[in-house]
């Protein structure tokens, strides 16, 4: 199903992410998270891609595929291209189309200094142009509230997001970010430049704040002054801060939802604990 028609006026959609096992790790992890999350009926789930963006990581295809075929879940595989040429890029879409995959989002990717990059894109505007002048899929973007972290302005980071829209992209997922305000600002000002796609808000939970502060140095978002004292309270206390991270992202999305967001995209971090117990938290809310 094409997720672009999934969304609907009166109801929020609910999607999750789920990322590939990392190489050291036994790919069976990945079917025991699938196993504990598929009866939590999201809307779809993205897959991101590869193992550390290693282009000759087949797992994303793989999980899709499973997603798809065992679960009956529409997939959300992640494609990205700094790393690629035209001819892989070709390839691994040709691949989805074949088993019947209809949604891909399409990403630049972060520079990896063991992949060299490649000249054939430079940027997702690029990859999206590139997709549908060859191939039938509905495309997904990814945007920032608080801008990317390469962008020297919100300003010109939105600018560059039309791009993306202009090209063909058919709904966004909003990076990471911890201040609702920060997503209501970038939602305005998105509306105010002919941006009117459904931006689905990504959440993600605050359960290891070594990871946290990793995702913050990548992406450039911001810590609230609340959400540091949680951390700085709980931080050697795994069990309290991942009962505290899950209190905080549910305290986001009731806010959202109560202010009309299109979607909530739930990184799940592959922590099936946390994703049941969002889901519960917001059930009743969520319908």
């Amino acid at each position: 199903m094409r997720i672009s028609s999934m969304f609907k006026k009166d109801r929020p959609l609910y999607s999750f992410e789920l990322f590939p096992p990392k190489p050291n790790s036994p790919i069976k992890t990945i079917y025991e998270t699938l196993e504990a999350i598929a009866d939590l009926n999201p809307a779809y789930i993205s897959v991101t891609y590869g193992a550390g963006g290693n282009p000759a990581d087949n797992s994303t295809f793989d999980i899709a595929c499973l997603l798809q075929e065992k679960y009956h879940i529409t997939p959300l595989p992640h494609i990205t291209c700094i790393t690629s040429s035209k001819d892989e890029i070709n390839n691994r879409l040709a691949k989805y189309q074949d088993a019947g995959i209809e949604n891909i989002f399409a990403l630049r990717g972060d520079e990896n200094p063991h992949i060299a990059a490649k000249d054939d894109f430079r940027y997702a505007s690029e990859l999206i142009t590139y997709i549908k002048g060859r191939f039938n899929f509905d495309i997904t973007g990814a945007c920032y509230p608080e801008g990317h972290i390469a962008s020297p302005s919100l300003e010109q980071d939105i600018q560059y997001l039309k791009r993306k829209v202009d090209a063909g992209a058919s709904h966004l997922i909003s990076q990471l970010f911890f201040s609702n305000e920060h997503f209501f600002d970038f939602v305005e000002r998105c509306r105010a430049v002919g941006i009117h796609l459904p931006i689905e808000a990504g959440i993600m939970p605050v359960v290891n704040v070594k990871q946290i502060q990793k995702m913050v140095t990548l992406c450039g978002a911001s810590l609230p002054r609340k959400l540091t004292r949680m951390m700085q309270k709980y931080e050697d206390n795994p069990a309290a801060l991942r009962d505290a991270g899950i209190a905080y992202a549910t305290d986001q999305i009731v806010e959202l939802l109560a202010a009309g967001v299109d979607g909530i995209h739930l990184y799940t971090m592959n922590n099936p604990y946390v994703a049941r117990r969002i889901t519960e938290n917001i059930a009743g809310i969520i319908k």
